[in-house]
């Protein structure tokens, strides 16, 4: 009785072992297989060889710019600096057989009809200038009074005020073709003005006074 007792544990004593063991051969976990290669290329950072051949698209990063790549050249200038060619053009004196004086007038500030300054339409300044020069005519300062009436005519061209006035002064000046130039101005611009009057006696007395020093 008791040998058959002590084979029965032997024999569970076994079994309990041998499951022991192969539970623990079921549990644990294969090693990857995984060829070599692959896990290279992951660790290294290598692309595949169709992506390698494919150009890089994405735009240049600052941080990885080195001051010595760049060359020690300043490269071309900006269309601000750019300096333009002014020269004229081959036989440009025999085509335009003037132009040279002409350009010498512009960067002079002279133009062909003797004007050497440029106003752009202004009325406010024209009042102005003739504000101005009404305050030196009635000084008696009939030099200064005719270049603020110019000023005012250049400001605004045919300005009745300014043109009668400038008339007056030129008179008063002794400048009397030009006053009467002036004065016949003034009745093309208005006819039948307030001083278109005065404007037609002091023609004749202009060209009176022009025929007697003759």
């Amino acid at each position: 009785m008791r040998s058959w007792l002590c084979i029965f544990v032997l024999l569970a004593l076994g079994a309990a072992s041998w499951a022991q063991q192969d539970g623990s051969q079921e549990t644990s976990p294969t090693p990857a297989t995984a060829p070599a290669n692959s896990s290279k290329q992951e660790s290294s950072g290598a692309k595949p060889a169709d992506q390698a051949s494919s150009p890089d698209l994405s735009p240049p990063r600052s941080d990885r710019v080195r001051a010595q790549d760049l060359g020690s050249s300043g490269g071309e200038s900006s269309s601000k600096d750019t300096q333009t060619d002014l020269s004229p053009p081959e036989d440009d004196a025999k085509i335009h057989p003037k132009s040279s004086s002409a350009v010498a007038e512009a960067e002079a500030g002279i133009s062909s009809d003797g004007i050497t300054e440029f106003h752009t339409w202004n009325p406010h300044e024209a009042a102005k200038s003739i504000e101005v020069g009404d305050f030196y005519f009635k000084r008696k300062n009939y030099r200064a009074a005719e270049g603020r009436y110019r000023d005012a005519l250049g400001y605004k061209e045919n300005d009745a005020v300014a043109t009668i006035r400038l008339a007056i002064c030129l008179e008063k000046l002794g400048v009397f073709d030009d006053a009467r130039a002036e004065y016949e101005s003034y009745l093309k611009i208005l006819p039948h003005g307030p001083e278109a009057e005065q404007a037609q006696k002091a023609i004749e007395r202009l060209k009176s006074e022009a025929a007697k020093s003759q």
